[in-house]
């Protein structure tokens, strides 16, 4: 079976499952995991700008998609002439039907639900000691957040931090008075890659507030990809109880 992939975190997802290069032939260019897999598979496009007529050449027995990180309209002209699998996972649960479907599906369901397992074991660990109000903040100029109707408010929200944009929807933008009730400020490393300059610009107004950067892939990346973020959630969380946890 020849598969195309539309999101980034499926294609690290079937990758994981146990499926090869031979199998997934074509990837986005946001397609980055695991590097030395996919750098053997044809790019064909971003996310948001998919080439159809490259995947054509592909002849693809199946693409999978997703709601949210395609575009309706591109997604919709390859089903003219593909079988087109559209995904949405928004929680945690989607996340683990998801992996079960695409265990099924490849008949990979043993390795399958070794991640679901890890995935529940990570986040299970990764608690901080008191819920902590949080802005999360993904686009700068505007700054944008992330209200509850997202994957990122769901992993806040299983690893202990209080989102302050929980009572809006999507990805909010926002300006820098309404950070003022946050007691933590993270800066995602994507899809806009803050760096150490944008912690300085925001403590110029909130001088007293933490700041930090944080890895927006084990934030926001669905899939497999949070069953290998434990190590980086115990030391996030040990620097924030450190820190801000009385």
């Amino acid at each position: 079976m020849k598969i195309v992939s539309l999101v980034p975190s499926i294609t690290e997802a079937l990758f994981d499952l146990g499926l090869t290069e031979q199998e997934i032939v074509g990837r986005t260019k946001f397609c980055i995991h695991p590097a030395d897999r996919v750098k053997n598979v044809s790019v064909i496009g971003g996310t948001k700008n998919i080439n159809i007529d490259k995947i054509k050449t592909l002849q693809p027995d199946l693409i999978l998609a997703n709601k949210e990180e395609n575009v309706k309209e591109q997604v919709e002209a390859l089903m003219d002439d593909f079988k087109v699998i559209v995904t949405n996972v928004e929680n945690i649960e989607d996340n683990y039907y998801l992996l079960k479907n695409l265990g099924k599906f490849f008949h990979k369901e043993d390795k399958a639900q070794l991640f679901n397992l890890k995935i529940y074991d990570v986040l299970t660990k990764a608690k901080i000691h008191t819920r902590i109000k949080t802005a999360y903040l993904i686009w700068n100029n505007p700054y944008m957040t992330i209200g509850y109707d997202t994957f990122i408010h769901k992993i806040l929200e299983e690893t202990g931090f209080e989102n302050i944009f929980g009572h809006r929807k999507r990805y909010p933008e926002i300006t820098t008075e309404d950070l003022a009730a946050a007691d933590l400020i993270m800066l995602s490393s994507e899809p806009f890659p803050f760096k150490e300059k944008h912690i300085e610009e925001l403590k110029t107004v909130y001088p007293d507030k933490k700041i930090m950067i944080v890895d927006g892939e084990a934030f926001s990346w669905y899939g497999t990809h949070i069953a290998k973020c434990g190590d980086y959630f115990k030391e996030l969380i040990q620097e924030v109880n450190a820190e801000i946890v009385k």
